[in-house]
């Protein structure tokens, strides 16, 4: 299906994110970064590979994910410190605070702020923390899941694109909540499938920028995806812990190396299609 019809404010070069941990454990490898020490090596080498962005799970010294002033702080601190100059950004979801009302009491506690935070729009509260961040000059990333029996509903209707309205879920809340300030929000897309009708089928897309994203087996179709409709792009080991050809990824740096040689591929056939 063509791409075309999209409307969407994009660079014009694919920007690639990295998302070095993601909700993982110590039990799926030495390429998650877990600690202070290792996420700072991991995001120095995933930027000198060329990464554009850095996500993070900031973790407190047992492992669990937090939102704690306490552990936010320091690591972006020592992430910075290290001289990790591109944007920072921390994943403000319920894997870190279950309750809606703890998430904006630990944001609005912040003592070091990172340049953007993700807010999950089919968590409760996701309209509530996306403007407490705002407040606070934080931009935010907006993730609604699309497609397959995992995206829950506000999947773009499939019988007919764009001719029927999303049924209420993350991505019709994202559509309803006013985005007063579209230079601060990106709305981030991860698609169970890399099929171009999910994305095709965003009519009702606010102009802010896209980025696209998959989990595991998505991971890498979904981001040949995004390099084919000119939309950002996110790989790392948070989302998935092998290469295009099978191998394991032994850190973020090959993961994200791995994703521009994708990017300049399929930039090239999509150029030369044209």
């Amino acid at each position: 299906m063509s791409l075309r019809g999209l409307r969407v404010s994009t660079p014009v070069s694919v920007s690639v994110s990295v998302s070095l941990n993601g909700g993982r454990t110590a039990a799926d490898g030495g390429a998650v970064p877990l600690s202070p020490p290792d996420v700072v090596e991991s995001a120095l080498g995933a930027v000198a590979a060329g990464a554009g962005e850095v996500l993070v799970h900031p973790r407190t010294p047992c492992g669990r994910e937090s939102l704690s002033p306490r552990v936010v702080g320091p690591l972006l601190e020592a992430v910075r410190g290290a001289g990790v100059s591109v944007p920072l950004s921390v994943s403000a979801g319920i894997g870190a605070e279950p309750d809606p009302a703890g998430r904006l009491e630990r944001v609005r506690s912040w003592t070091v702020l990172p340049d953007r935070a993700v807010v999950h729009f089919a968590e409760p509260g996701a309209e509530e923390l996306a403007e407490a961040l705002l407040a606070r000059g934080v931009a935010v990333d907006a993730v609604v899941p699309l497609g397959g029996e995992g995206a829950g509903p506000g999947a773009v209707p499939r019988a007919e694109p764009g001719a029927v309205e999303p049924e209420p879920g993350a991505l019709a809340r994202f559509l309803a909540w006013p985005v007063r300030d579209p230079a601060r929000i990106r709305l981030a897309v991860e698609l169970a499938v890399a099929d171009p009708a999910l994305v095709a089928g965003l009519r009702w897309l606010p102009p802010v920028p896209l980025l696209l994203f998959g989990r595991e087996a998505a991971a890498w179709p979904v981001l040949r995806l995004a390099a084919r409709c000119g939309a950002g792009a996110r790989i790392g080991a948070g989302d998935v812990l092998h290469l295009p050809d099978g191998r394991a990824a032994r850190s973020n740096a090959e993961l994200v190396s791995a994703a521009l040689e994708v990017v300049g591929t399929q930039s090239a056939v999509t150029a030369w299609s044209r």
